[in-house]
């Protein structure tokens, strides 16, 4: 009898044991479950926890590569960081009128935060607001262009990251690639004040390499064709910096140029890529997206664009671009520059 009941309780006590053993292993797994799911959407929630929604607007001045580019890459690191947003993409067509009206329309939508692409953009929305962040990209120089007392110290409710050209490296570039040149006709809007800016870093950078240099300057995209027909015959190469009007219209500059042997040493990738012969380059994609990190910190984080120092593209990370086709064209040997 004794026997008979102590396996019993022998038993219920290894039932007790597995029933045990199986409650604590559902809870783990639970409890597993609740941290990888955790860890899978931190990134999503990180921002928006509290359920915000960041309303933003983009102005950008014109299409052309790399506007464009900057643009994806400022999405791109909103995505990146998880944050909730909705965004109204404008684009001006390079209409400077359009460019206020969209500017106004932006103010007062009341949105978050303005993203404001090229230099023409930046200075219409900060011209309406002082109140709403303004994070600017592809703008060469803040400060010579009124947006900021300082680019160290911004002072107000802009920032950004400045597309500043490496133009005494293309410059050497030119050099590199036509030793033989005397004359360097520099294409530009005149329109444009990044482009004025622009206009007298590479008269510098020509005086020190010595290098005469002829200005062709336009008022408007209608001129480009002319403007660069009455350049042939009279330089040995033409130069155009990151001028948006320029950049847009880079085809048209191709087409003439290339039809009568003269060399267009440009200051961006996409400008190569529609037919200029080569550049040293900056990424305006990861200018776009240096633009968007910092928007998120004004965003979820309360960053002053009062105190945040506009940013600039490492210099180093500059690459070598060259348009194969545009070489052939003209009979140009750019395979060891790469």
């Amino acid at each position: 009898m004794k026997k008979g009941l102590a396996m019993v309780l022998a038993g219920a006590m290894i039932v007790a044991s597995l029933t045990a053993c199986g409650s604590s292993k559902k809870e783990t797994t639970a409890e597993t479950k609740a941290a990888e799911t955790t860890t899978e959407t931190t990134a999503e929630t990180k921002a928006a926890a509290d359920g915000t929604t960041y309303k933003i607007g983009v102005l950008q001045l014109v299409e052309h590569a790399a506007l464009d580019a900057s643009n994806e890459g400022f999405v791109a690191a909103l995505d990146d960081a998880g944050i909730s947003y909705t965004i109204d993409q404008q684009n001006a067509q390079g209409d400077q009128t359009a460019c206020q009206t969209i500017a106004e329309k932006l103010v007062n939508d009341g949105d978050d935060l303005i993203l404001a692409i090229a230099t023409p953009a930046a200075q219409a929305v900060a011209g309406i607001t002082t109140e709403i962040p303004i994070v600017g990209t592809a703008i060469t120089d803040f400060a010579a262009s009124g947006l900021v007392e300082s680019n160290d110290a911004p002072g107000g409710n802009v920032t950004g990251s400045s597309d500043l050209t490496p133009i005494e490296a293309q410059i050497s570039l030119l050099q590199k690639v036509l030793p033989d040149a005397k004359t360097v006709g520099v294409l530009y809007c005149s329109a444009e004040s990044n482009s004025a800016i622009q206009l007298e870093m590479t008269k510098e950078a020509c005086a020190a390499a010595g290098l005469e240099v002829v200005e062709f300057s336009v008022a408007s995209s209608n001129e480009i064709q002319s403007v660069v027909e009455s350049a042939v015959g009279k330089v040995d190469a033409l130069y155009s910096f990151t001028d948006n009007t320029i950049a847009a219209g880079m085809n048209t500059v191709a087409m003439v140029a290339n039809e009568n042997n003269l060399p267009v040493i440009a200051g961006e990738e996409g400008m190569v890529n529609a037919g200029a012969l080569c550049t040293y380059s900056i990424d305006y994609y990861e200018l776009g997206y240096l633009a968007g990190q910092m928007a998120v910190k004004i965003l979820t984080e309360g960053a002053d664009p009062a105190t945040m120092p506009i940013e600039y593209y490492p210099e180093e990370k500059c690459e070598f671009i060259g348009n194969e086709d545009t070489a052939a064209t003209l009979g140009i040997d750019i395979s060891g520059l790469e």
